[in-house]
Order: C-alpha cells, then structure tokens, then sequence
C-alpha cells in the first residue's frame, strides 16, 4: 500500500540549524550512519478499533499532510537562494545542502503480522537515501484485516525525540477523533527563514559569544591519546540498568533541589575527569531547543549540542553539583546556535591553540519526565544495587564521536549507555565507567545528601 498525500504548500529554504547539526554528524558518521535511525510504535486505541489498513493510510496521510518535515527531502546541489528580480527561488550551485519540500506525494507502507518491534527492526535496519527517500517509514501490524499496531521510523533529519513523539500524539487525535485541535506548529521552512533573519542572527551571536569564552579556557579534547588496541569493531556500547542509580539521583535532586539531569550531568563530567586526569570537563549536552514559543509541538530536529564546562578542583560533589547549576544552565542556552559559527570559532581557536579543538564528549539525557515519588531513602538505594545488569547491545565500525553518554528510562530503572572508539576508552574501561557512576551516584546520595529536617 502507499500513504498518499497532498498537503499544500512546496519549496526549498536553507536547513535548520538543528537539521544543518544533524547532518554535518550523519556525514561524519557514514556508512554507519543508520545509527541514527529511530522508531516508534503505536498501539492502536481501544476507541479507533476496529481500523482498517485503509483508515490507518488515511489517518499517516494527514499526519504528513499537517507536518512538513514528514515530506521536505535533502537537496545537496546547493544552498537555497532566494528568489530575485531575474531568477527563481532554488539552490545555488556547487556550495551546501538545503532543504526540499515536496507539496504531494505517496510514502510506501508495509504491512506485516506478529511482532511490531520485529517490524521496527526491519525498518530502521539501513540508512536513509537523504535526497531521493521520504524522511518516514511506515509500517502496519495487521491481525485477521484489522490494524493493531503503526510503526513509525523516522530520518533523523525530519524529527528528533521530542518530534516523534509530537507526531505519535497527533496520529493518535487523527485516529481517534479524525483531526488534531489547533493552531499547526513551525515548520521547518519558516524557523529556517527566521533563523537566516536579523532576530535570528543576533539569537545567534549571542550563543557563539558563549562557545568563543569557553573554548579558550577547556582541554582541547577529552580524550586525548590512543590507549591501546582497539576492540573489532571499534565502537562498541555498554549498557547498565541500574535502579540504585535512579533512586540515588532522584534522592540527590530531591534533596539539593536541582534536576535530576543536572545531577547526572555533573556525576558524569566528574567521572570524565578521573579517566582523563582532567582538570576541566568539557562535554557536549544535546538540548531539546524547545522554549520558544509553538515548538513544543513541532515536529522537526531542534536538538542540537550546547558546552557544557565545568572546574572539577572541588572538595565534593555537593560542591560540585552546586556549580553544575549555572553552567549547565548556560549550555542549554548556547545549544540554539549556527553551526556554521560553531565551525568558524573551532577552526580559530584550534589555529590559536596550535591544536584541534573538540571536546569528543557528549551527554544525552532522553527521558522525558523524572518519576515520581517519595524521597528514597538510605537503604532503599543500597538495597537496589543488586539488580544493577550490564550488557553490550552494539557495535560499529564508525562514530562521528569518542564518548556518547545517553541517558533512558528502562524497566529496570535507569538506563546509562556508553558508545565510545575503544581506541581512547577499551572496553574494560567502559565498563568501569559505569559502575563506578552507579558508586558515585550512591556513595552521594547516601554520604553527602542530608536527610530532611523533622
């Protein structure tokens, strides 16, 4: 079947900053870069059953009709230029990517029974054709002719986590009640028109004021020197589950009135430190960029890396996550920035430095919400270390990175994975690192946290 569209308006505009991010790290990344792949499964309502696979194309068709980035594609000839007295709008040759939106249109849609995460898999298992294929995939789940699950994956390009999860909420209204109330959201094409505009460049400039400070006083790079062999591949991730890290981080943030993602923030920049024997953390934050107003239900990638810096010379973490505050507070307001400024101070300071400069250290928290509940206590924390599971999900020949930290809510409590080049961090150390933040987070947790008075 195919997902058949016409949604209106077509074009071609510069990319986003948050969609020129993710490209210039899909480049880097290739031919592994369906790494940045990623899906979502939907079980049909109760309320939308019995749906049939037409219902359900009908139902996707209107979903990429009301978001734009579902149909604009990856023009590579040249940027956008705007149109002029004597020319049309459209790219510039010989120079960068822009973006493409197509007015209609049909998306293949596959239909499969039985396991809808089999089915993910299946999708999201090779990477995107950037400028000849529809930035979503779709698939059905079908049993006896009804549609029990939609499986959506999505280009990395279109939308980040947030995005997916704005368009779930809107399939959903679209099964359910046939439309979604309200105003639509920003569109690619115009957040990129207002980013190339004079309020959009003074936006800008004040982010890269941030980046210009910071990169003068941070190590070059985190991971500095080979150690070793590598492992075959050379990338490889660690996953730990870890419930006595959730409850120690959810104690610390309750009880020093911080963040739980500040708390995590500053326990890996600490941790960072001991295995480089640096001073000065410098890490990568990716930051949602969605405090503007209308982008919380855009669906497109706003995401992009805010610097994160902080001194760990400190007598103890409170001391440190009493600092971790405010600079993390200024990395999120540097992550909304133009990379192409970002490009231009890396070259400078790395031509000042003698030396290339890039922290290769990134920090990703993709929970949504913290859980809730009372404050854990002492033993609480302690007693969960026992379920605490390690395991090694991937592995690849290429990271456009030295060190990911991402940060998920699993079934088992908290997830930390580490995807690191096992040139700068072996597997052992890998390892290591993750249960010794587990240690970090309880120790803290049960030593340097106050119980509430009364």
């Amino acid at each position: 079947m195919d997902v058949r569209f016409a949604g209106g308006r077509a074009g071609a505009a510069p990319l986003t900053w948050g969609q020129r991010a993710i490209w210039d790290t899909i480049r880097a990344t290739a031919p592994d870069d369906r790494y940045f792949n990623f899906g979502r499964v939907l079980a049909v309502p109760g309320r939308a059953r019995p749906l049939t696979p037409e219902r359900a194309a009908g139902a996707l068709g209107a979903l990429v009709e009301r978001h734009e980035s579902l149909r604009t594609r990856l023009g590579g000839a040249g940027p956008y230029q705007e149109a002029g007295p004597h020319r049309e709008a459209g790219p510039c040759p010989g120079a960068g990517p822009y973006q493409v939106l197509e007015g209609a249109g049909a998306l293949p849609l596959t239909l499969a029974a039985g396991d809808p995460e089999r089915l993910l898999g299946e999708l999201a298992a090779t990477a995107f054709d950037y400028a000849a294929e529809w930035p979503l995939r779709a698939g059905l789940v079908v049993d006896g002719g009804e549609v029990t699950h939609i499986v959506l994956v999505f280009c990395h390009l279109a939308a980040d986590g947030l995005g997916a999860e704005a368009a779930l909420r809107d399939l959903r209204l679209l099964l359910l009640r046939g439309s979604v109330p309200g105003p639509l959201p920003p569109q690619p094409l115009d957040l990129a028109r207002w980013q190339e505009s004079e309020p959009g460049r003074r936006t800008a400039r004040v982010a890269a004021g941030h980046w210009e400070r910071e990169y003068r006083r941070i190590p070059p790079t985190m991971f500095d020197r080979p150690r070793g062999e590598p492992a075959d591949p050379p990338v490889w991730r660690a996953l730990l589950v870890s419930r006595a890290a959730e409850l120690a981080v959810r104690r610390i943030a309750a009880l020093r009135a911080v963040s739980t993602s500040t708390v995590l923030l500053a326990a890996a920049a600490a941790l960072t430190g001991t295995v480089t024997g640096h001073d000065v953390c410098a890490m990568l934050p990716i930051v949602a960029n969605r405090f503007r107003a209308g982008t919380a239900g855009a669906v497109t990638t706003l995401s992009q890396e805010g610097l994160f810096v902080l001194d760990l010379r400190r007598g103890s973490f409170a001391e440190l996550l009493r600092a971790a505050g405010p600079a993390a507070l200024s990395a999120y307001r540097s992550a909304y920035h133009d990379p192409r400024d970002r490009d231009r101070l890396t070259a400078e300071a790395s031509r000042e430095r003698g030396t290339p400069v890039h922290p290769y250290c990134c920090f990703n928290d993709m929970r949504f919400a913290d859980r809730a509940g009372p404050v854990p206590g002492e033993a609480e924390v302690r007693r969960a270390a026992a379920e605490t599971a390690l395991s090694w999900p991937l592995r690849q020949e290429r990271l456009n990175c030295r060190f990911c930290l991402h940060v998920t809510a699993e079934p088992g409590g908290l997830g930390v994975s580490l995807t690191a080049d096992t040139r700068f961090l072996p597997r052992p150390v890998m390892e290591r690192y993750l249960l010794d933040l587990e240690s970090l987070l309880v120790e803290a947790a049960c030593h340097e946290v106050p119980e509430p008075a009364g």
